[in-house]
């Protein structure tokens, strides 16, 4: 949701990105699939991107215009299809940021690169509903684009747990797209709450004894 996500746009995030699950239940409170575009827009300065689909490779076109219409800030995300691989081809002739999404395979992450994707979205987590590697398929197109001229980013998607952002970004994941509940879990470390304690004990040591002069300081209720 557009309210919940304005916490968060200071945290050092990359941007917004929707699927039609989440803008099916958004136009569900707000109106328009455009209208609730607008929401995101309006809580950021980053990019937002918003997945579209369609029957055909004129009709993501024209989709697409509508929203990269609304902001030069727009990413369009589109799933991996084969007339979708037109698409991308025209989008990267016009300039225009792109997602592909659904890739599950090496073939397909080769095929739309060589189309023109901006960034390639290998799923992770559903693999481990098949006993499968979460991230084998990030680790295969780190070594298809190694010599790559121009090659796309491997942003790393349908991540749900810390363990598999973990192994996304040490498999070499160009960046990774998370559920906030996860960002939230992949800052907590014991060891980091240990040593933050003993810092902050050492900062009050130093205002007990009147040593922060002029340095603002605000006693923990």
């Amino acid at each position: 949701d557009p309210e919940d996500l304005k916490q968060w746009m200071l945290s050092g995030i990359a941007g917004i990105v929707t699927n039609t699950v989440v803008l099916n239940e958004m136009t569900k409170k707000y109106g328009q699939i455009t209208e609730v575009v607008k929401r995101y827009l309006d809580i950021t300065n980053k990019k937002v991107a918003v997945e579209i689909d369609g029957h055909s490779t004129q009709e993501l076109l024209d989709v697409g215009e509508v929203f990269t219409k609304l902001s030069n800030r727009i990413i369009l995300k589109i799933p991996m299809t084969t007339y979708a691989l037109d698409a991308f081809s025209e989008l990267e002739k016009r300039g225009v940021e792109t997602f592909c999404t659904t890739i599950f395979t090496l073939p397909q992450a080769a095929a739309v690169a060589r189309a023109g994707v901006t960034h390639v979205l290998p799923f992770c987590d559903p693999f481990l509903a098949v006993n499968g590697d979460p991230t084998k398929l990030i680790r295969e197109c780190c070594a298809m684009f190694e010599n790559w001229e121009n090659r796309p980013y491997i942003t790393a998607a349908l991540i749900r747990s810390v363990d598999t952002a973990y192994r996304a970004l040490r498999d070499g994941a160009d960046g990774i797209i998370i559920f906030w509940s996860v960002f939230q879990d992949m800052m907590v470390s014991s060891l980091t709450d240990e040593w933050n304690s003993l810092f902050l004990e050492n900062w009050d040591q130093m205002y007990e004894a009147g040593l922060l002069e002029g340095i603002p300081y605000k006693q923990k209720n």
